[in-house]
């Protein structure tokens, strides 16, 4: 007991935790179809429980009814054969043969087969169901030219004469096959003894046997019955199968303990069954024409009751109804009280999208609205704190910009002033001279008047100087060209002293083993909408992969710091819109591209 109540408990727990997670509209939608839903519910249940009655009521009279007169018609049938077989025994051809009977007199036997012939040809066309007749006499069997008899099958020796001595008045005999005609059909057999003249009397040794066709029976006893759903089975009344077409069964009746005995089924009766997981409705009544029959009619519920379940499907469509009446006016009732929530809420969702700029606006002066108002106070000092932080952090990246852009000048220049201090004290004063202007000119590019952007033109020009002033230091070592694409790419802003350290690479460890025959290209082309600057020389190379690690991260040493600093540069000033990339393998040259967002100086 204490185990199912803590579980209940957890399960209450569970579903109060879900229902205060929901919104206010899906709480106020949920309240409301539970309402009307129990509202709905407890009125439909009541108003299809006064309908099922009637309607069962109604369905089990009119399935009696239909078992009954499906009866009266099989019975008429019956009948008919029956009064079919006494015209044919007050024909004139029938009187002349039986006075040939009575005289043993066979020799005009095919003549009155002959007579006989237009006899059982009126019978068979007044009564279409009868599927042959014969006459049996002890001076031969008569019976249809247009019917093949089997000669080797005497009626004598088969059932139906024995089951004709305990029923001298004649009988029904259930379905079997058709022994005394070709074809072995499936039939049921009226069997009658012969009668002559008045008073009529039987007479012991003539049979008259109508055969009609099993399927003909089963026709009549369904005939309009699968449109209702009904299935009418003729059984005996030890519940066995009088015609075995469509009969399901395997055996007997299934409900044969219910079935009356043989002559005391007068009335109609009806009860409920399951068979084969389905509940069955099973009305029967026996048949006039034969007492010892007995006509069972069986029918689904489900079919029998099917106005009940279709009182059951309006009410459910009723219930959907109003419950989705209910969900669209309760949503727009909900909508319009906390369409100012769903605003604010709208507003909150912009700003996770960064747009700072969002105000609240509304007509009303409620709760709600006030908390639009200090949403708006709120925003405000938020972008005020905002452009602090981007100021500062603006401060701080030009600050680290300008840093690193100092870090590059003072290597070149001790060795600069070291090569012109040598050259003065060996007397060559106009390469001094040379060097000194060079490297004024390169000082006046590199400050640009504290910019920190410069056009291509400027930062080639500056190039142009360290290469003269490297090739005072280094006589004879290497030559050097530049081409540029388009004239236009000259006038596009890049970071200034960009190309100078990897140009510095090149030549002072890409030809640190020469003395001659050292080669630097330089090629500035557009790519889309990126300036692509390519560096190459036939130095002693460099190995790719290990060199790209460097650029990542800052080297403890001051090699390879150059190409650290320029990427480290490109990724402040342009972010992921600028790249570079280093290839080349050892002692075949290496290579140095650059791409920079092409942005023309205005």
């Amino acid at each position: 007991m204490n185990t199912v109540t803590a579980y209940a408990r957890r399960i209450r727990r569970q579903i109060a935790s879900r229902y205060y997670r929901i919104s206010i509209k899906q709480r106020i939608l949920f309240s409301f179809i539970v309402l009307i839903t129990l509202s709905i519910s407890a009125m439909g249940t009541f108003s299809y429980w006064i309908a099922a009655q009637e309607i069962e009521d109604n369905a089990y009279a009119g399935s009696r009814e239909t078992v009954s007169k499906t009866a009266q018609l099989l019975d008429s049938r019956l009948n008919d054969v029956a009064l079919s077989v006494q015209s044919l025994m007050l024909s004139d051809a029938y009187r002349k043969m039986m006075l040939d009977v009575f005289s043993h007199d066979v020799s005009n036997y095919y003549v009155h087969l002959s007579d006989l012939q237009y006899v059982l040809s009126q019978a068979t066309f007044n009564q279409p169901i009868i599927e042959n007749v014969l006459i049996v006499t002890p001076i031969g069997d008569f019976y249809s030219t247009t019917q093949i008899r089997v000669q080797d099958h005497s009626f004598y020796d088969s059932e139906l004469y024995g089951l004709s001595k305990g029923k001298p008045g004649g009988y029904w005999a259930k379905g079997h096959y058709d022994r005394l005609f070709t074809g072995s059909q499936r039939v049921v057999s009226f069997v009658i003894r012969g009668i002559y003249e008045y008073p009529y009397t039987p007479i012991s040794n003539v049979f008259i046997v109508v055969n009609i066709r099993e399927s003909r029976i089963d026709e009549l006893l369904n005939k309009g019955g699968q449109q209702a759903g009904w299935d009418y089975y003729l059984v005996s009344g030890e519940g066995e199968a009088v015609v075995e077409s469509r009969w399901p069964f395997k055996g007997r009746f299934p409900w044969k303990p219910m079935l009356p005995g043989a002559g005391t089924a007068a009335g109609s009766k009806d009860y409920n069954y399951s068979y084969g997981g389905k509940e069955y409705l099973v009305n029967y009544t026996g048949l006039a024409a034969s007492p010892d029959w007995i006509i069972s009619g069986m029918q689904s519920r489900d079919q029998l009751l099917g106005k009940l379940q279709r009182v059951q499907r309006i009410t459910l469509y009723v219930m959907a109804v109003f419950l989705l009446a209910t969900w669209l006016i309760t949503n727009q009732l909900t909508s319009v009280l906390l369409k100012p929530l769903f605003k604010l809420q709208r507003l909150m969702r912009r700003v996770e999208e960064n747009q700072l700029s969002v105000v609240y606006e509304s007509r009303y002066e409620d709760e709600v609205a006030q908390v639009g108002y200090q949403f708006n106070r709120m925003m405000s000092e938020i972008k005020v704190l905002i452009a602090d932080v981007k100021a500062k952090e603006e401060d701080k990246r030009y600050a680290e910009i300008r840093a690193l852009t100092a870090q590059m000048e003072p290597h070149f220049l001790y060795n600069t002033l070291n090569t012109i201090y040598c050259k003065s004290v060996m007397g060559e004063n106009d390469d001094v001279n040379e060097m000194i202007l060079s490297l004024s000119q390169m000082f006046q590019i590199g400050l640009s008047g504290g910019k920190d952007l410069i056009p291509l033109e400027d930062e080639l020009s500056h190039m142009q100087q360290y290469f003269a002033i490297q090739q005072k230091c280094y006589e004879g070592l290497f030559e050097y060209t530049v081409t540029v694409e388009d004239e236009v790419l000259l006038s596009c802003l890049l970071p200034k002293i960009i190309l100078q350290p990897v140009v510095e690479n090149s030549i002072q460890h890409g030809f640190s083993d020469r003395t001659a025959g050292g080669r630097i290209d330089i090629t500035v082309s557009r790519e889309q909408e990126l300036l692509h600057i390519s560096i190459t020389d036939n130095g002693r190379g460099l190995d790719a992969a290990r060199v790209k690690q460097g650029m990542v991260r800052a080297p403890q040493s001051k090699k390879g710091y150059a190409l650290f600093n320029i990427r480290h540069r490109l990724a402040l000033y342009y972010g992921a819109e600028a790249r570079m990339d280093v290839g080349g393998e050892p002692y075949k040259g290496s290579r140095t591209d650059l791409w920079i967002p092409s942005r023309e100086e205005r």
